[in-house]
């Protein structure tokens, strides 16, 4: 192939310029050794490439379609080179971010806008799924970068054993007012297992959503988890993390949750349960909506961590976005202090 590159070089150039001196000086070598070259090109093919015309060179029908083929051959080379040179540029590169469809409302376009205003050029594939279908384009290369909640276990990085940065609701269970669905009060604000890394860009509280009409409408008090025991549950399909988070909360609390109805966006499953159909363990509502929302005991929360895999080095772009994400959620810690329930990212959409 080495061999053949300088000689399909000869033949594009003759495509347009039929002078076989001209086409000799393109390529830096003497004009013999060009003659030489278009007659094996011609042995090897069975078939001449050129012919001559006068004191003129022209391709044949058989010259013209290998000129052609390396013409788009070069062509395909280039761009794939240009594609390299801007994905190793952190100013010109390509960023392919998972995250969930709820993120879309806010936290990405904020994230992106913010990042752009200092580096206009970089291009952004945006990708959105359930939290399991992330975690395995994560795996398999088809996004760089995945917000997701909770954060990554053990067994989820390919380590095969439950890790402390994905948490549990059993630890949760056994906390004080502090503890949470996916991790004790203070858990780790980031980590790796096996092959992947995270780290939590926001913390969002988890409320109890019933119909008006409910048993537990009434209460102006935190539900205990276990008091929901024999409920019909509405909520996420399997491979979500919000159907994680409450499969484990009711598991630390004794019992099984019975899913009535499960969906793939947080407004449909809000929508079943306006319709009396169950009740369902989701973010604080952001607009005013006819359903009663009630803090849970013990308190739930899930962490939203951006997710990136520590077994190949991050493109440039891809390297500097991360940390552009991570340093505006530290930014907005110390701006704002430690968020208050109902201030975190609104629940409206699939997570």
């Amino acid at each position: 192939m080495d061999e053949l590159a300088p000689k399909l070089a000869v033949l594009r150039f003759l495509a347009t310029d039929e002078h076989l001196t001209r086409a000799a000086e393109h390529a830096g070598v003497p004009q013999p050794t060009v003659s030489r070259w278009l007659a094996g090109l011609g042995e090897a093919l069975g078939a001449p490439v050129v012919v001559r015309d006068g004191r003129r060179v022209r391709l044949t029908r058989a010259g013209r379609l290998l000129a052609e083929s390396a013409e788009r051959a070069v062509a395909a080379l280039e761009a794939g080179w240009r594609a390299a040179a801007e994905e190793v540029d952190p100013e010109r590169g390509q960023v392919a971010l998972g995250f969930l469809h709820l993120l879309g409302r806010s936290l990405v376009p904020g994230l992106v806008r913010g990042f752009r205003d200092g580096h206009p050029a970089v291009r952004f594939r945006l990708v959105q799924d359930s939290r399991q279908v992330l975690l395995e384009r994560l795996a398999d290369g088809g996004v760089d970068l995945a917000l997701i909640a909770p954060p990554p276990s053990g067994e989820e990085a390919g380590r095969g054993t439950g890790g402390a940065a994905g948490g549990t609701a059993g630890r949760a269970a056994g906390g004080a007012a502090g503890g949470t669905a996916s991790g004790t009060a203070g858990a780790e604000a980031g980590g790796a297992v096996g092959r992947l890394a995270w780290r939590v860009l926001r913390t969002q509280e988890l409320v109890l959503v019933v119909h008006a009409s409910h048993r537990l409408a009434a209460r102006r008090r935190a539900v205990r988890v276990a008091d929901l025991a024999g409920e019909a549950f509405v909520g996420m399909e399997r491979g979500y993390g919000l159907r994680q988070i409450t499969d484990e909360l009711c598991a630390a609390a004794g019992f099984t949750p019975e899913p009535a109805f499960e969906g793939q966006e947080t407004e449909t499953v809000r929508g079943l349960v306006s319709a009396g159909l169950g009740v369902a363990v989701l973010p604080a509502a952001d607009h005013p909506t006819d359903l009663v929302e009630l803090p849970l005991l013990p308190r739930a929360e899930r962490r939203i961590a951006l997710v990136w895999p520590t077994d190949h080095p991050l493109p440039p772009a891809v390297r500097v976005f991360r940390d552009h994400a991570i340093s505006e959620q530290a930014t907005g810690e110390q701006a704002t202090g430690e968020q208050e329930p109902g201030e975190q990212e609104p629940g409206a959409g699939g997570c």
